[in-house]
Formats: C-alpha cells, structure tokens, sequence
C-alpha cells in the first residue's frame, strides 16, 4: 500500500498489514483535520516513508505526536510514544484500500453538525 500529502513531497510505502480504519472525534483531531480523523495503523518497521525531510512532527499531547507535510500542511500520521505502531490517516493512502471504518472513538466530543452511525449499544 502506497500514499502521500497532497503535494507529494512525503511520499510512503506499508509493507505490512494495515488495520481497520478507527475514526476519532477527539477535539485534538478536530482541531488538526478541520473535522474527524479517519485512520489506519501500521507497525513502524512497516512504514518507509521517502521525503522524509519535508514532514515535520508536532507533539500534541504528553503521550503523543503527528506527522504533517511541511510543504503543503497534509497531516499523515499520529505516533504514540512507547509503541511499535503508527497511525496513518486514511485519505492519504492511494487508490482503493479495502479498508472500512471500524468503529468511532470519543464521540463525546464530536462537532455539533453532523451524526453518527447508530449502533446496537445506542
């Protein structure tokens, strides 16, 4: 699986499993998208990213932090410290994934504008 930013300076290649998509409503994900964040997740040693000079990080939180493109703003990846994985946002990923939308987290803080799915918990 292959993706990019919108002006291709960060380009990358998963070479492992991808897992479903998790979309997070988080205010921090809000806040950083303009709306939800959709994404995936890899293993690290999975994620060859070319352009590499063109991504800058911005630690986020205490326990995390998000990988965009310099150039063109696109924000591609979160990172949580301590851990083999990193998450790849979805709409960055080229052509068609097979990949669904898993389930939703912090909906508690979801934007006013728009609903969820319903779900047999609901």
């Amino acid at each position: 699986m292959k993706g990019s930013c919108l002006c291709g300076c960060v380009t990358y290649e998963v070479t492992g499993p991808l897992r479903p998509v998790i979309a997070c409503h988080c205010v921090q994900c809000r806040k950083t998208s303009g709306h939800f964040v959709a994404a995936s997740q890899a293993a690290k040693g999975d994620l060859h990213i070319t352009g590499g000079e063109h991504l800058t990080w911005f630690r986020s939180s205490e326990t995390a932090k998000r990988g965009f493109c310099a150039v063109c703003g696109s924000q591609m990846f979160w990172e949580p410290d301590g851990k083999d994985v990193v998450s790849i946002m979805a709409g960055t990923l080229d052509g068609a994934t097979g990949l669904r939308i898993a389930s939703h987290i912090y909906c508690e803080s979801k934007g006013d504008y728009y609903e969820l799915p319903q779900t047999e918990s609901d």
